[in-house]
């Protein structure tokens, strides 16, 4: 499929933030800094929140009235929850108000081989998730640096074959985030209608344009905010030199958002 591509100069602040999935997933996360971030997201108009299944209620009461959409994380972070689990945990989800699913595979028994099994998990909750909510967008996160190449490439048409929305890269809390190379092979191994979501590690401007050049469709990152400004700056002034950046340097599990 021939992809966009995107530049600083093409890119409105509106457009950037409206790929981005605002990550509000660390654990420590108090209410009050729930709801101011899911305030930053009405203000600078990114896509979605992506918070945790405990703070679905509370995000959807902010966000009420604006165009800022609410999703959450099911299974997270290793997604080792038995399917009638991770069915539960994403029909309780919907009836709190979220309305996108961000669910991590079993990535231990793909890894074992077990590819029917896998594959039925991910279409039970597509399933039974868009039986009562059919606008519900279900994503299937991988954990890319847990995987090799074939791997990844099982588990696109594992998604693809079960129903899923997006494929996704990372949590955001293993050893490893979006890598370009990850994003091209999910975006070669999966149909159109699969779009690709990049999650971790995404910090600066340039690396989610290189992102989105790659295939990615959706950015999950907590860093909406720099980001957009980043972009405003650049624009108002050609002789911008960014600060030095090396995403993904980082392999400390939770670091990469």
């Amino acid at each position: 499929m021939s992809l966009s591509v995107y530049t600083v100069e093409s890119l409105t602040p509106k457009q950037v933030a409206g790929f981005i999935d605002h990550a509000l997933l660390r654990p420590e996360m108090t209410i009050d800094e729930v709801i101011e971030g899911c305030k930053l997201c009405a203000e600078y108009h990114a896509f979605s929140v992506c918070v945790k299944p405990c703070d679905v209620k509370l995000a959807a009461e902010t966000l009420k009235g604006s165009s800022v959409s609410v999703g959450t994380v099911i299974s997270f972070p290793h997604g080792n929850s038995s399917t009638p689990a991770k069915v539960a945990e994403s029909l309780q989800a919907l009836e709190d108000g979220a309305v996108e699913l961000d669910m991590v595979i079993n990535i231990g028994h793909l890894k074992s081989g077990k590819h029917a099994e896998v594959e039925e998990e991910i279409r039970q909750v597509v399933s039974k998730s868009k039986a009562k909510y059919p606008a519900v967008i279900v994503k299937v996160i991988f954990e890319c640096s847990l995987l090799t190449n074939e791997e990844i490439v099982t588990a696109c048409k594992l998604s693809t074959k079960a129903g899923a929305d997006f494929v996704k890269t990372s949590t955001g809390f293993s050893t490893g985030g979006a890598k370009i190379p990850d994003l091209k092979l999910m975006r070669s191994s999966c149909p159109p209608n699969v779009q690709v979501k990049a999650s971790g590690g995404i910090r600066n401007l340039d690396y989610l344009i290189e992102c989105l050049n790659a295939g990615s469709t959706r950015i999950g990152c907590s860093g909406t905010k720099p980001i957009v400004e980043e972009l405003l700056a650049r624009k108002a002034n050609p002789n911008y030199k960014p600060a030095a950046s090396t995403p993904q340097s980082s392999n400390a599990p939770g670091s990469n958002y």
